[in-house]
This record gives structure tokens, C-alpha cells and sequence, in this order.
């Protein structure tokens, strides 16, 4: 009898779930509440990260190529293990493991805080990187079941993007203050209340995902993929410092494209890979992966760049940055809430388009900057650029969910954030080493800025071009 209640209450939850009932409205939003954070605490530490990078590097020794593996130790492990993090949640359901990854997160963010070395430091933010991987594309998978129809999804994917928005404005201030007043550690220890209330209200509220038994890891494609983006992050890195004819530089360079072939062969033949690359075939994969890629390398190749020149530059304090990268990430917000009305209006590749000549605009603005320029005199367009990247990001994502059945959504979000994520990975490796070459900061601060804008205009080019973006994924859910 108790069985038979409690199937009768779980099917009329379901049933008014499907109606949109008041109580099914109250927990779709406070998943998206948990979703939001948890995209958050994974962004909230690229800004703080970023700001501590002078202090950190005082506080246990290294220069910039330490600098480099602090953050790209994070950005590689999230890149790589992401796939395999959204096939996960589709195979023992997408709660469980957003959860798992959650409590992962928050952990690393505690070693992080104690590391005694840069050594130790680096290994926890691989580890961060883990539980970030674990995070984003389940956190979607759980948005695509909470919203069923086309524009309340592009909405809370809306919101989910300005919650992490929010994070990387309050980050800088944040982070810059706890510096000045407690030290670099405290930046990590801000993670804990954030990870414990998301999991509390993930498993309050978030409703679990269809499960898929017969969804298989794919370890040798996984193992294919870290030896391919390490090699190639650890090449980039290490050419900058050691000149890029270094025999280790150089087997770098072929152990990553070994590997990517490697990879390449394995997902054509498995029967369930870790990268259904038949999806490629598909415009609207294959432009979003492209255009993550791209933008992830010139906006936070770039971040990182700023951070070096305001504090080791310009001799600013961790404070002062944060002061000077809050209007940067503060117009990400406005523009993420109104991307996908602009979307609605204009059409998702207009948007995409137009986010993507702003920031370039942006960054080809900056090109006359020295040591010691005046904040005033760059600040607009730090903060073009950043407004492209806000209207970019949630049309972006929104499209590439509505393309794939909710079934795949964890694979469909983990080859968006995967590019993504490879080009932050990537692009902090290579404007790392530009900045740290022989030929000066500037000079390589100067080369990074032109390589941003070229890509970004690039991909407003790409998408501009391809006005059947969308159309294409329609087409594609029909044939799925």
C-alpha cells in the first residue's frame, strides 16, 4: 500500500511537472539556482585565480611559466575529462554525478588553500579541474530536463550563463580584497559555502535525468585526449621559455599529434565513443565547437595577460587589479540576461556575429598600449570586449542543446565546454609564452592582442557565412 502511494505521488509530481504547476515551476528554478552555482564556482576561479597570480608567485617562488601550469593545470583537466563527464551523467543519471563533482570541487579548493609549494598547488588545481570538468555539462544535462520548451530553456540557460557572469564581476573584488587582507589562500576557501549549498539544493530539488546502463566509458579515447592536450599545453608553454627548437618542446609537439591521431582512429571505430564525431557533420556542432574554441583562446589568453600587466607591469596591488577587471566582468552580466531576447529578435547567428566583432573591436583598441597607460584610457575597451563575450556565449550554448535529443544533452554540452575549456587552456599557454619571450612583455602582450581579434573576426566571418546555422540543427533533431 505504501508502494503503491508513493508511485501514485510520484507520478502525479511528474504529471504536474509537465503542466507547469506552481510547485513543478518552484523546483525548476531552484535547480537552476544549484545549476547556476555550480557554473559559477567554476568560473569564480578564473578571475580570483587570476588576480592572486603576483601574490601566489611571491608567496612560494616561480615566475611566469609557474604562473602558467597554476592556471592551465586547471583548464587541461577540464578539458579533457569533460566528455567523459557528460557521458558519465548520461549513463548513472546527471544528479549523481553533478553532485560527485561538486563535492570534488570543493575538496581541491581546500587543498588548494594549504598547499605549502607551487608543486602541490598545481596538483590541486588539476583536481580542481576535475570536479569542474564534472560540473558544467551535468549542470546543463539537469537545465535541458527542468525546461522543456525552446524559449524558457534559452532563458535559464540565459540566467545559468549570468550567474557565472556574476561570479567572475564579484571575483576580482572580491578576490583582490581577501588578498590584501587575509591572503592568497582565503581565495580558494570561498568555494566551501558555495559547493555546500549547491549540494544541498541539488538534492533537494534537481529531478534525476533518464539513466542510459548501456552508455560505455570510452578510456582509451580518454587517455588519447590527455596525452594530446597535455602535450600540446606543455609544448606552448615550455616554447616560450625554452625556444621552440627544444628537443622536449618538439617531442611535445609530436606526442600530442600522435595522440589526437590516435584519438581520431579510436572514436571512428568504437561502437560508443567518447566523441560521437558523426555529430561534426553538422553545422551547428561544428561552428560552436570551432567558435568555443576560439573565443575561450582570445578572451582568457587575454585575462591572463592583463593580470600580469596590471600587477608586475604596472605594479598595481591585488586590490587595484580587482578594481580594474570589475568593469570588464561586470557588462558580462547584462549582456548574458539579454543575449537571448537580442537571439529571439535577430536570429542566434546575428548574435553570435555581432558578440564576435565586438570583442574584436575591442581588442584591436588596445593595441596602443605601453607600460604605465592610464587605466581611463583602456578601460572601454576592456569592456568591448567583454560584451561580445557575453552576447556570445548563451545563443551559443542554447543552440547547440536544442540541436541534440535530451538523451545526449551531457555529450552535446561536453563538446561545447570541452572546446571551450581546450581554448583556455591553450590560449594561456600561448600568450603566457608570448609574454614571457625573449622580445619583452609588450611586444608579446601586442601579438596576443592581434592574434584575439583575428580569431574572433574570423569566426563572425564563419558564422556570418553559414546563415543556416540553426536551420541545420533543426534539420539534425529530425535525423537523430
Amino acid at each position: 500500500m505504501q508502494v503503491s502511494s508513493v508511485k501514485t505521488h510520484h507520478e502525479g509530481f511528474r504529471a504536474a511537472a509537465q503542466r507547469g504547476s506552481p510547485r513543478s515551476r518552484h523546483a525548476a528554478s531552484l535547480t537552476l539556482a544549484a545549476m547556476s552555482l555550480g557554473f559559477a564556482v567554476v568560473q569564480l576561479d578564473v578571475t580570483i585565480v587570476n588576480t592572486a597570480l603576483s601574490s601566489i608567485g611571491a608567496a612560494l617562488g616561480g615566475g611566469v611559466f609557474e604562473l602558467q601550469w597554476i592556471v592551465s593545470a586547471y583548464t587541461i583537466v577540464f578539458a579533457a575529462f569533460i566528455l567523459s563527464a557528460g557521458a558519465l551523467g548520461d549513463r548513472v543519471g546527471a544528479k549523481r554525478v553533478f553532485m560527485a563533482g561538486f563535492a570534488i570541487f570543493t575538496a581541491a579548493s581546500v587543498a588548494c588553500a594549504l598547499a605549502p609549494n607551487a608543486v602541490t598547488l598545481i596538483a590541486a588545481r588539476a583536481v580542481q579541474g576535475l570536479g569542474a570538468a564534472i560540473l558544467v555539462p551535468n549542470s546543463l544535462a539537469l537545465l535541458n530536463h527542468a525546461y522543456h520548451d525552446e524559449t524558457s530553456r534559452g532563458r535559464a540557460v540565459g540566467i545559468w550563463a549570468a550567474g557565472a557572469s556574476l561570479a567572475l564581476t564579484a571575483g576580482p573584488f572580491v578576490g583582490g580584497g581577501l588578498i590584501e587582507l587575509v591572503g592568497w589562500r582565503s581565495i580558494f576557501l570561498v568555494n566551501l559555502p558555495i559547493g555546500l549549498v549547491g549540494l544541498w539544493l541539488t538534492l533537494r530539488y534537481a529531478e534525476e535525468t533518464a539513466r542510459a546502463p548501456q552508455r560505455e566509458l570510452d578510456l582509451p579515447g580518454q587517455v588519447a585526449a590527455v596525452v594530446a592536450l597535455g602535450g600540446l599545453t606543455a609544448s606552448i608553454i615550455e616554447g616560450g621559455a625554452a625556444g621552440w627548437t627544444d628537443r622536449w618542446v618538439m617531442a611535445g609537439f609530436v606526442a600530442c599529434a600522435v595522440a589526437a591521431v590516435l584519438f581520431v582512429v579510436r572514436e571512428q571505430r568504437t561502437a560508443q565513443p567518447m566523441l560521437p564525431l558523426g555529430l561534426f557533420r553538422h553545422r551547428t556542432f561544428a561552428l560552436a565547437a570551432l567558435l568555443g574554441l576560439f573565443v575561450n583562446i582570445a578572451y582568457y589568453g587575454l585575462i591572463f595577460v592583463f593580470s600580469l600587466y596590471f600587477q608586475q607591469v604596472n605594479g598595481w596591488s591585488p586590490f587595484a587589479t580587482g578594481l580594474a577587471f570589475m568593469p570588464m566582468m561586470g557588462v558580462v552580466l547584462p549582456a548574458n540576461l539579454g543575449a537571448p531576447r537580442l537571439a529571439e529578435r535577430i536570429g542566434a547567428p546575428r548574435t553570435i556575429a555581432l558578440g564576435a566583432v565586438l570583442a574584436a573591436l575591442g581588442a584591436l583598441a588596445l593595441l596602443g598600449m605601453q607600460p604605465g597607460t592610464g587605466y581611463l584610457a583602456i578601460c572601454g575597451q576592456l569592456v568591448a570586449l567583454s560584451v561580445g563575450l557575453g552576447l556570445l556565449v548563451p545563443p551559443l550554448t542554447s543552440t547547440l542543446l536544442g540541436s541534440v535529443e535530451k538523451a545526449r544533452s551531457g555529450v552535446a554540452a561536453g563538446v561545447l565546454n570541452a572546446s571551450r575549456q581546450t581554448g583556455s587552456a591553450t590560449g594561456v599557454a600561448l600568450f603566457g609564452s608570448l609574454a614571457a619571450s625573449a622580445s619583452g612583455f609588450m611586444r608579446g602582450a601586442h601579438q596576443s592582442l592581434i592574434i584575439s581579434a583575428s580569431l574572433l573576426l574570423l569566426s563572425a566571418v564563419l558564422i556570418w557565412r553559414r546563415d543556416r546555422f540553426v536551420e541545420g540543427g533543426s534539420r539534425h533533431r529530425s535525423h537523430s
